[in-house]
Order: structure tokens, then C-alpha cells, then sequence
């Protein structure tokens, strides 16, 4: 994540009757989870209503059909975690309403899945200040500590 590319390449399947496509307006293609990811993950889950599915969370493009084949170079997002995933892309109508979807895999999305491995974003340098402001906290604590314990003795003598 943050570092790859991936290339996305969609276009209508040219074996379908001409016109098909009439009522496509605009192409969304999404980055997916696999079955094998939503395991023990509700916020995964695949629903069979599309306003409930969560198995599609990252939006690699967004932009107007157009017939032929198009191609598109993605620089993997940082904050797409750890992953098996697969690539839909859904065919929108005027209204923004799904009315066909492709994917590069098969129906039950066990062939052409590939991994993403997060980036953590910690680095040793962030280990070693986050040790230093927690021991200089600790220090400071005990030293007003001590600073309040003297006062309130000089003040009962």
C-alpha cells in the first residue's frame, strides 16, 4: 500500500447485443475484499442488497462510460489494509443506480485475487520520541508530585 500500482483495464464484453450499453452513463470501479477476508468481519460482509454490501469499501475511479476498452494505472492508497481483494466495476445509469457490474474474478471470487499488504507507518524514529514523552511524562508527574507534597508540609507548620 502506497507504493504499487495496480492497472485496471474494463470494457463492455463485445459477445452482448449492440445497444446493451444504452443506458450505461458512468463507470465505477471499486477495490473489493474476497470471501477468504470477511471472515469474523461484519464490516465486510457481502450483502444481496447493494445499499447494505460492504464488500466494496475503496473507490479506485469514477468517471463517464465511454464505448471501447479503458485503462487506468492505481497507486495502492495507504490506508487500504491488509487484504486478499478483487476489482469490480459497476455500470451506473443517469440516476447513479447500478445497472450492471463486471469483475475479475468468478462467481464464487476464488480466482484472480491478490494481496495488499498494509503499510504500519511506524518507524523507529516514532518508537523512540513516543518513549521519550512517555518518560519524560512519568518524570514530571513524580516531580510536581513531590513539588505539592513540600508545599502542603509548609503550610501546616
Amino acid at each position: 500500500a502506497g507504493e504499487d500500482k495496480i492497472t485496471v483495464r474494463w470494457g463492455l464484453n463485445q459477445s452482448l447485443p449492440a445497444g446493451t450499453d444504452s443506458a450505461y452513463k458512468t463507470i465505477k470501479v471499486q477495490l473489493c475484499y474476497a470471501p477468504i477476508s470477511q471472515v469474523d468481519r461484519a464490516w465486510r460482509k457481502t450483502e444481496d442488497h447493494l445499499s447494505k454490501d460492504k464488500t466494496c469499501q475503496f473507490k479506485i475511479v469514477k468517471r463517464p462510460y465511454t464505448t471501447g476498452n479503458q485503462t487506468l494505472e492505481w497507486t495502492i492508497e495507504r490506508d487500504v489494509p491488509t487484504a486478499t481483494y478483487f476489482i469490480r466495476a459497476y455500470a451506473l445509469d443517469a440516476n447513479d443506480h447500478e445497472v450492471a457490474y463486471g469483475q475479475n474474478t468468478d462467481v464464487k471470487k476464488t480466482t484472480n485475487l491478490f494481496e495488499i499488504q498494509a503499510i504500519s507507518g511506524r518507524h523507529v524514529s516514532l518508537d523512540i520520541a513516543s518513549v521519550c514523552f512517555s518518560v519524560f511524562s512519568i518524570v514530571s508527574l513524580m516531580g510536581f508530585f513531590f513539588v505539592e507534597k513540600r508545599k502542603g508540609r509548609k503550610a501546616q507548620q
